[in-house]
């Protein structure tokens, strides 16, 4: 600042919102979905919720509207697909607190996600040799075994960044894939078939949860992803959320500034792990099949994609993004070998024109922050006067 340049005045909230608008402006462009946010943010608490309630319920309804053009039918079964997309929904909700709130590249993600479901397979298989437990324990079981292994990574490697980390995630990814291979517990390609379901069973005496049935395992997984949203959102408002997102910034600024990095950075990659077992684990539980050929490193990679294309750092944004990844081989089977292909192009068009993904995230810490900053701003204008 010069020595002409008087001190600047703060701004209100009113004219906070001007200046977003006008700087969006010189952007050239707002993106496609920011009139409907703007509308959305302006809505009273209790009508955002009433819509939210009619998405949740129309998100249950899906299995059943099975209709042309939104059906995978007739070349994959249209719940099983709603599984998959949800499946994938909540991996991408686990991997964006590590990439999008705490800004730490993984790409080894489905490590965990590969943990989780050998143990679920391996306390519930008759093939393993294991104490055997109901299928419903295995998901806390598989959250905690993941924890520990993403404690088991950060706490060597988290003072790493960038591309170091990069690769050293990369290279945990196939580690635990080769792992499963060489150790004969593991059992390798053979696996553990007849993995454990949920309890339950319907009048003609087949399981509610059985492998060819996705609506109870869609439901199951997508009342999951709910609370999930719900502790994640908690989060992100919290201490912990407002470290994360410093350290996403600049981690040497947030040190400098008195947060302790590498303890939310160990945290980010814990908790982020857990969401992944228990992915692993409902996927383990529907499939009922568990070998080392479903966690290769491309798997890994989808997930990744899946957070940038929805939107690093906003959980719905990366929630819609793991659907449509797991939606469009499935919608469109002929072309479902060229899906690596289809994604990177799609990446590098988002990069060009919404570098922020489909659905960015809200610089904002704070709900109702907007009105709480205007009417501190007011009060100490009245005192002023």
């Amino acid at each position: 600042m010069s020595m002409t340049e008087g001190p600047k005045v703060l701004p209100d909230g009113r004219s906070e919102q001007a200046a977003d608008a006008m700087e969006a402006a010189r952007g050239g462009r707002r993106g496609p979905f920011q009139p409907l946010r703007d509308r959305w943010n302006s809505l009273p608490r209790p009508i955002q919720w009433l819509w939210l309630l009619i998405v949740v319920a129309l998100a249950y309804a899906l299995p059943y509207l099975n209709f042309f053009p939104l059906t995978t039918e007739p070349g994959n079964d249209w719940p099983l697909a709603c599984f998959a997309m949800a499946t994938y929904a909540l991996v991408a909700v686990g991997l964006n607190i590590v990439v999008g709130y705490a800004g730490l590249l993984d790409l080894g993600y489905v490590a965990f996600f590969a943990v989780g479901s050998y143990t679920a397979a391996m306390l519930t298989s008759p093939d393993s040799p294991f104490l055997k437990i109901p299928y419903l324990w295995t998901i806390p079981v598989a959250m905690a075994i993941t924890m520990i292994f993403g404690v088991i990574l950060g706490v060597p490697t988290l003072r790493l960044r960038g591309d170091y980390l990069a690769i050293v995630t990369l290279g945990f990814g196939e580690i635990v894939r080769i792992l499963a291979t060489i150790i004969p517990a593991l059992k390798g390609q053979v696996g553990f078939q007849n993995v454990g379901h949920p309890p339950g069973e319907q009048a003609n005496g087949i399981p509610i949860f059985s492998n060819s049935n996705g609506v109870p395992w869609y439901w199951l997984t997508l009342s999951i992803i709910i609370i999930v949203l719900l502790l994640v959102g908690n989060l992100e408002r919290s201490r912990v959320g407002r470290a994360w997102i410093a350290i996403r910034e600049d981690e040497d600024a947030a040190e400098i500034m008195g947060v302790p990095t590498f303890k939310y950075k160990v945290w980010a990659f814990a908790i982020g792990a857990g969401v992944g077992g228990l992915s692993g684990a409902l996927f383990a539980g529907q499939v009922g099949f568990v070998n080392n050929q479903k966690f290769d490193v491309q798997t890994s990679i989808l997930f990744l994609a899946a957070v940038v294309l929805g939107g690093a750092g906003n959980k719905v944004g990366a929630m819609i993004g793991g659907a449509i990844v797991a939606y469009i081989p499935l919608r469109f089977t002929a072309i479902a070998d060229y899906k690596y292909l289809i994604f990177g192009i799609a990446l590098v068009l988002i990069m060009i024109f919404r570098s922020q993904g489909l659905f960015p995230a809200r610089q904002k810490l704070l709900a109702y922050g907007r009105h709480a900053y205007r009417r501190v701003s007011e009060a100490a204008k009245g005192g002023a006067r």
